[in-house]
């Protein structure tokens, strides 16, 4: 009877934990949902103020709480790698290498690609040429003379744009001379604004929604026309010529999700590419990959005769 009773108690005790342990888990996945919870997104700093538009208008609609991560392109990167954090948004996609590793942890990341943003080259104002061929860029970068540059600067060295144009430019490390990097978008506005000759290259997203305190350096610089190295034409980083493919330098965006559940990366990426996201993009200057659309009222002749 003695080993009946405690039998029965080590059965009790069993479900107890079982329960217990179960409630946990539910009150852990509870805590986060497509819509509600708290999270952190890695961003490669080219593109945070796009992305805390974006974040602002989804935490005022929603019961969550996003904490944006601005750095490098590499440093976001090796976040998921180190799983630091499980959501970043890039300007590239993952190679196949990197896609190899997620899917030896058996991870499939859900990616979505959301806008087009452009490299920019910026000038001093008081420099009259607005003009400038990529073979240029390009051969400078090479370590070529070229006398209508007297030097390129860029946000990082580990940028995601100065990893851009050295692939253009078919090399894996920058030349000693000629060459510069800063820490931010916002020092190589400045930077340009303050020395003449130089040619900045940042992220177009810092020239059209730039923060107040460092709009009067913007108004400084001069954003160049890039010709291609095809054809004669010279093109800005407008929307319109992003998006009949003449300007040179544009890439897209991408928002790269590996956790694994149906959590506020799905969400956040859901929100940035649906209607209210899109319209945010416009906005910003950058070109949304679908137009939101434009809803009117027509108003019939017997309507406005009432009026």
């Amino acid at each position: 009877m003695k080993n009946y009773s405690k039998l029965s108690l080590f059965i009790l005790f069993l479900v107890a934990v079982l329960v217990f342990a179960c409630n946990q888990i539910s009150d852990k996945n509870a805590k986060e949902t497509i819509l509600k919870g708290s999270t952190t997104i890695y961003v490669d700093e080219t593109l945070a103020p796009i992305i805390e538009d974006q974040v602002a208008v989804f935490e005022n609609e929603y019961n969550a709480k996003v904490t944006l991560v601005a750095k490098s392109e590499s440093e976001t990167v090796n976040s998921l790698f180190k799983e630091k954090a499980a959501i970043a948004i890039l300007s590239r996609n993952l190679s196949a290498e990197e896609l190899k590793i997620f899917k030896q942890r058996k991870i499939n990341p859900k990616i979505t690609v959301f806008a087009t943003d452009a490299v920019a080259f910026i000038s001093n104002k008081s420099n009259k040429d607005s003009l400038v061929a990529l073979k240029d860029i390009i051969s400078f970068m090479q370590g070529k003379p070229v006398t209508s540059i007297k030097g390129l600067v860029f946000d990082n060295l580990n940028s995601s744009t100065l990893r851009y144009m050295n692939s253009l430019a078919g090399i894996k490390a920058i030349p000693e001379k000629g060459v510069f990097s800063f820490k931010s978008n916002d020092e190589v506005i400045k930077y340009v604004s303050e020395n003449d000759g130089m040619i900045g290259v940042v992220g177009v997203n810092w020239l059209s929604q730039p923060i107040p305190a460092m709009q009067k350096y913007v108004d400084d610089v001069t954003t160049l026309s890039v010709k291609g190295l095809k054809g004669d034409n010279y093109y800005i980083p407008s929307q319109n010529n992003i998006a009949e493919g003449k300007y040179p330098l544009a890439r897209d965006l991408y928002i790269i999700n590996c956790q694994g559940f149906s959590g506020l990366g799905m969400g956040f990426a859901s929100f940035v590419a649906g209607d209210v996201g899109q319209r945010i993009i416009l906005k910003s200057g950058l070109l949304p990959v679908r137009i939101p659309t434009r809803k009117f009222t027509i108003i019939g002749k017997d309507q406005n005769d009432k009026k």
